[in-house]
């Protein structure tokens, strides 16, 4: 099973599911090329260390979507890679109708709550103000509906009275890096 990955940010989720690959945890998963839509992320180093190609792809002309010109780049790139799965690991843009057709049945999406609860950004930081007891994390198919794909897998993690936020966050993001790999395993067993 061929895994791309795109991430706008420093890549914890990439860095969990390439550290699976090099313990041989992924199944038969295979990363096979990263993509980021910012020249500095962080999660283009994870390419040199992993031995996976990390590439910045410019998704000019909108700075919050993928769309016209560089969403043709994407599709364009990323069909060349002959993926079967697409994980968003952080990747900060809307994707439209024209990528997710592209793509359909393939993307893959981690969110930090237990959907349908808290769907949108700052998932965790809405549970926080809920004052919810049990909250986590999900894996689910893209859809056009935010948040509203699918559901692959969710992972619960409790809320403790000596929490703050950010030992949430800790909690939540520490359930994240081992559901995401769990499920590209699962993935490419079915697959198989």
């Amino acid at each position: 099973m061929r895994i791309v990955i795109l991430g706008s940010g420093k890549g914890s989720n990439a860095k969990a599911i390439l550290q699976a690959q090099k313990e041989n945890q992924l199944g038969r998963g295979k990363v096979v090329q990263i993509f980021t839509d910012q020249p500095e992320a962080g999660i283009l180093a994870l390419g040199t260390d992993y031995d996976v190609p990390a590439t910045f792809l410019d998704p000019a002309p909108f700075r919050t979507k993928l769309e016209g010109e560089g969403e043709a780049r994407y599709i364009d790139a990323i069909q060349a890679c002959a993926p079967n799965v697409i994980v968003l690991a952080g990747f900060m843009r809307v994707l439209k109708p024209g990528f997710l057709n592209a793509f359909a049945g393939k993307i893959i999406n981690l969110h930090p709550s237990l959907l349908p609860s808290f769907p949108g950004l700052d998932g965790i930081g809405q549970a926080w103000r809920r004052g919810v007891k049990v909250t986590g994390c999900t894996v689910h198919y893209v859809t056009p509906e935010v948040d509203e794909g699918p559901i692959i897998d969710q992972a619960v993690v409790r809320v403790e009275p000596a929490d703050t936020l950010d030992t949430l966050a800790k909690k939540i993001h520490a359930a994240e890096h081992a559901l995401l790999p769990a499920v590209l395993a699962r993935l490419s067993e079915s697959q198989g």
